[in-house]
């Protein structure tokens, strides 16, 4: 094998040969619309699906909750209550506190001396 090698025309065409491999190997790797590039696309069309289809999650709930506001009362009524603070007649209204128990009001003395405009001791 390594006779067929000795002559000028053969070792200038074994190195065409590699170069054209060479050259043909990197734009595969690393030319415009090569490996690389393929796989940075596909991972983009993934992450972009994903998205999608939150966004086709979030439209569906946006689509029924409009819906539910142009024919129904209810959806009305329960946005009115949260929002507005709606309170029909003969309703209680209780308002639960989140505060926890570990919370420690502050007192304040009623009979100290104290500047009504600021908070602040006179002195």
């Amino acid at each position: 094998m390594i006779e067929m090698f000795r002559s000028t025309s053969s070792k200038l065409i074994l190195l065409l040969v590699i170069a054209l491999v060479t050259s043909l190997q990197y734009q595969f790797w690393f030319g415009e619309g090569g490996y690389l590039a393929h796989q940075a696309l596909t991972q983009q069309i993934t992450q972009q699906s994903e998205i999608n289809t939150e966004l086709k999650e979030r439209n569906r709930i946006l689509a029924a909750e409009v819906f539910d506001l142009k024919n129904g009362t209810e959806a009305i009524e329960e946005h009115a209550r949260l929002d507005l603070g709606l309170v029909k007649p003969n309703e209680t209204f209780v308002q639960m506190s989140t505060i926890s128990t570990h919370y420690k009001p502050i007192y304040i003395d009623p009979n100290a001396k104290v500047d009504t405009a600021t908070n602040e001791n006179p002195d």
